[in-house]
């Protein structure tokens, strides 16, 4: 079995190790037999979506932001389409903003999103860095797991606000997720995810990988499962980062 993930504008959305995440990706599908095809596509550049299994969309400036939302309204009908047809997609930091209806800048000044996503973002007076814990919404993982949480590094000094039409990825609990005011982090819309969370987010939380994974073969077939992998060391790893920025907070 194959499976094909994209990474869109990988030579402009690479903020903080966001490659680890295909990186990632990749990995927890050799590990269990399937064959990851991985594509890259940037500005210009040919795409269709309709065979694409997980799209991902990396972090980057407000510079490349508006640049790439001018080339992604290009694609809007298209990507809209196949996300409303269940298509997976991971959206981190500016990625996750592009998805929006717009970004408005410092001056007043706003960069139009592609509006699939019921959310939209102002520029803050400072960044918004640091360490992040979250606990999970119960309706985002439904997965059979250990974990409630998510950890990650954010750096971001857009403030995002969720509409009525979304959910967030959940409650922060260490950090300040999407903008420090309301105590939630990141948004779900269907099959798709966007958050603040860098650093690589995957290695960190194996669990949501596998969400994406789960997602993404249940779309090709209902009622395909995951093979269990041992991820003792990766649980280790994130019960300890959990419980460090805890007692810090």
């Amino acid at each position: 079995m194959n499976l094909n993930i994209c990474h869109l504008y990988p030579d402009l959305l690479d903020l903080y190790g966001d490659r680890g995440n295909i990186l990632a990706l990749a990995a927890r599908c050799r590990w269990r037999g399937i064959e990851p095809v991985i594509q890259k596509a940037s500005l210009g550049e040919d795409l269709d979506f309709t065979g694409i299994d997980i799209l991902f969309l990396g972090g980057g400036s407000d510079r490349e932001q508006g640049l790439l939302v001018q080339d992604l309204m290009r694609r809007e009908k298209e990507l809209r389409s196949a996300i409303e047809n269940g298509l997976v997609v991971l959206s981190i930091c500016g990625g996750y903003q592009m998805l929006g209806k717009f970004y408005q800048m410092a001056g007043g000044e706003k960069i139009q999103g592609l509006g699939i996503l019921d959310v939209w973002t102002i520029a803050g007076a400072k960044r918004l860095i640091g360490n992040v814990v979250v606990e999970l919404d119960e309706r985002v993982l439904k997965v059979n797991s250990k974990f409630r949480t998510l950890v990650g590094f954010e750096n971001h000094s857009g403030k995002t606000y969720l509409g009525e039409e979304v959910m967030p990825l959940g409650k922060v609990l260490a950090g300040n997720g999407n903008n420090g005011d309301d105590s939630v982090e990141g948004v779900r819309y269907r099959n798709v995810f966007g958050t603040y969370l860098h650093g690589p987010l995957l290695p960190k939380n194996p669990h949501f990988a596998d969400l994406l994974l789960e997602l993404a073969i249940q779309r090709r077939g209902p009622g395909t499962r995951l093979v269990e992998l041992d991820d003792r060391l990766e649980e280790l790893a994130h019960e300890a980062i959990v419980k460090r920025l805890l007692k810090q907070a």
